[in-house]
């Protein structure tokens, strides 16, 4: 028995430090929180750089329709026009054909005509110019009306188009949305977060601003703990130019829904010159915001998450701009 034991203990050593030395085969380790908030933040930028794509489109698309309209009012005077001058070339040409086109000239230049000659041939010259008006005004306004509805097919072909790009846009945002979430319910717990205030709570603490900056200033308060919606502008969630247009809409101006056309919109100004109402923006003009003053700023941050007061240093800001 001893020795059987002696002959064993050795192997059961070796076997001990084979176990130690011979690495386990590796499980797939799950990301940390971390990691996965790295992921969030890198596919959050990407996401939000597609949508302020997807927003350029739709202001696109907005002109267009604009555009549209503003030739179809035009063509339909046009239209008008021709076909009166048409009805005038008709009835020249009928007129023409029923007197067989010179009895009008032999009578006007014919001796027995009432009249020196010189008086008939100042009367035929007035018919003339009188006819060659009607039909170059009937050849103008038609070829004006060929412009108009050609500018028209053209306006109208390339809408169809960017209605296309906005559907696929559209698909696109959708799918990367859902993976989004569900990296956020893997790290949070939840796809989104809980607002850190009621929505439209902090409204009464808008500072006293004067004009039409005080209101934007104000909707923007109002818009604290709203959630972020792609695409959106309001009055229950937003985007980041959603935010600002909405807010500089309610103060009565006009900006596109597009953060670089925000951009392309405003007055530049220098960060010593920030007051309330002035657009803060970021990420290569992938991002806006509105200041509020005391080094504030007021924005819908990102999916999944709410609008919210932050330091106008959130992230390096790309530039400043004035509504104008």
């Amino acid at each position: 028995m001893s020795s059987l034991r002696d002959l064993l203990r050795p192997l059961v050593a070796a076997g001990l430090v084979a176990a130690l030395v011979v690495p386990a085969s590796p499980a797939s380790a799950e990301p940390t929180v971390a990691e996965l908030t790295r992921q969030i933040d890198k596919s959050s930028t990407e996401l939000a750089r597609v949508v302020e794509t997807y927003n350029e489109l739709r202001e696109k698309i907005k002109e267009n329709e604009r555009v549209a309209a503003g030739l179809q009012a035009r063509i339909a005077p046009l239209e008008e026009q021709t076909a009166r001058s048409r009805a005038d070339v008709g009835e020249i040409a009928v007129t023409a054909y029923k007197t067989g086109g010179l009895q009008t000239v032999d009578a006007l230049l014919s001796p027995g005509g009432s009249g020196s000659l010189a008086e008939r041939l100042g009367t035929l010259d007035q018919l003339t110019r009188q006819r060659q008006a009607r039909i170059a005004g009937f050849t103008a306004n038609q070829r004006r009306l060929v412009e108009q509805q050609r500018s028209l097919d053209t306006t109208l072909a390339r809408q169809a188009a960017q209605a296309k790009q906005v559907a696929a846009g559209k698909k696109k945002i959708e799918k990367d949305l859902a993976r989004l979430y569900e990296l956020r319910r893997t790290a949070y717990g939840a796809a989104t977060e809980k607002p850190a205030r009621k929505a439209g709570s902090a409204a009464k603490e808008a500072p006293a601003v004067s004009g039409k900056a005080g209101v934007a200033v104000r909707y923007a308060y109002g818009a604290i703990g709203k959630p972020y919606v792609w695409a959106a502008d309001g009055p229950n969630g937003y985007d980041c130019s959603g935010l600002t247009s909405a807010a500089w809409r309610a103060a009565g101006r006009s900006l596109p829904h597009n953060t670089k056309m925000q951009w392309n919109a405003v007055a530049k100004i220098s960060r010593s010159e920030l007051r309330p109402g002035d657009l803060v923006f970021y990420r290569s003009l992938g991002h806006v915001a509105l200041y509020v003053g005391d080094g504030q700023v007021i924005h819908a941050p990102t999916f999944g998450r709410h609008v919210e007061k932050r330091s106008v240093d959130l992230m390096p800001p790309y530039g400043y701009g004035r509504v104008r």
